[in-house]
């Protein structure tokens, strides 16, 4: 498949083996807050976007939604460097933009302000720039465009929607926050709920405890998360994963507890909501990015000031 229009190798930084390291893939609009730029894009066209781009092009732009989980990110790779300087599984971070080159040196002076470890930035003009993500072994993708976000789950690759928020988590442990059903797991017991109702999910899920569930959109990502994970003790590591559920301990959660056994995917934490809201324990963790299918559960959380992305 042809490389995007135009990719730029940030120079900066050591380029990274897509065969061996963990690919996210970021929109501009998910890792700054572009919201104005992105208005001006709808009210006055092309032209008038490029050119306030390129007049403001050493101006930085404010950090977006998915900032600090790629700072985060960029700490995890410090630490797995500090073990092994010879170390190839690490996060490796790609900017794809709908951005023209010719607008896109700001995205590129803003990530080089802050320090930003992203490898390439990718420029393309096509409407689906998601054709890309396989090429460049992508295994999480954060956009602010649902159409984006819906391409690539049909593409197989785990995607999520982030919305532009104030965010404030500080950049120190990766912390990242997983919903169960629909999610990590497939959605096939929320769709006896709808049928049948909770007493109907309770009654299938107590038939099937000993089957484990089916994969989730963000299974894979969170897999090799979790192989990262295990690189370092309990204590001192750099990656903290949790699982928040609307799933009741007591009726519902030994399936869930058995699945992530069977897969081999230790979670440091895990809340059975009982369908409480989960704002408050979201509260507590301070995640830098959590990951719901759930709208009304993304509401709760940037209610909240937790930086939370959609998995439609």
């Amino acid at each position: 498949m042809a490389e995007p229009e135009s990719t730029v190798l940030n120079t900066d930084v050591k380029q990274k083996d897509p065969r061996e390291a963990l690919v996210i893939a970021v929109t501009t609009r998910a890792i700054f807050d572009l919201e104005e730029e992105h208005a001006l894009f709808l009210a006055k066209g092309k032209d008038e976007y490029v050119r306030h781009q390129q007049a403001n092009q050493d101006k930085p732009l404010p950090p977006g939604t998915a900032f600090t989980f790629i700072q985060a990110v960029q700490y995890v790779n410090e630490q797995l460097l500090a073990s092994d300087p010879a170390e190839r599984d690490l996060f490796d971070v790609i900017v794809l933009s709908n951005n023209s080159p010719e607008s896109g040196t700001r995205i590129i002076n803003s990530a080089k302000h802050y320090g930003l470890e992203i490898s390439k930035f990718c420029f393309v003009s096509d409407e689906d720039s998601t054709q890309y993500l396989k090429s460049h072994q992508v295994k999480l993708f954060l956009s602010a465009d649902r159409t984006d976000v819906c391409n690539a789950l049909r593409r197989g690759v785990s995607a999520a929607l982030v919305f532009q928020q104030e965010v404030q988590t500080p950049s120190t442990q990766l912390r990242v926050v997983f919903d169960g059903d629909a999610v990590l797991f497939s959605d096939e017991t929320d769709q006896v709920f709808r049928e049948k109702g909770l007493e109907g999910a309770v009654q299938y899920e107590r038939a099937m405890e000993a089957v484990p569930m089916g994969e989730g959109p963000l299974k894979a990502f969170a897999m090799h998360l979790g192989k990262m994970r295990k690189k370092f003790g309990q204590e001192k590591s750099p990656i903290r994963t949790y699982l928040v559920t609307a799933r009741s301990g007591r009726d519902m959660g030994i399936r869930a507890i058995k699945t992530l056994r069977e897969w081999g995917l230790a979670i440091d934490e895990a809340f059975f909501m009982d369908g409480a809201p989960k704002g408050p324990i979201l509260t507590q963790i301070q995640p830098h990015i959590f990951f719901d299918d759930g709208f009304h559960n993304i509401q709760g959380a940037q209610e909240v000031g937790v930086p939370s992305a959609w998995v439609p």
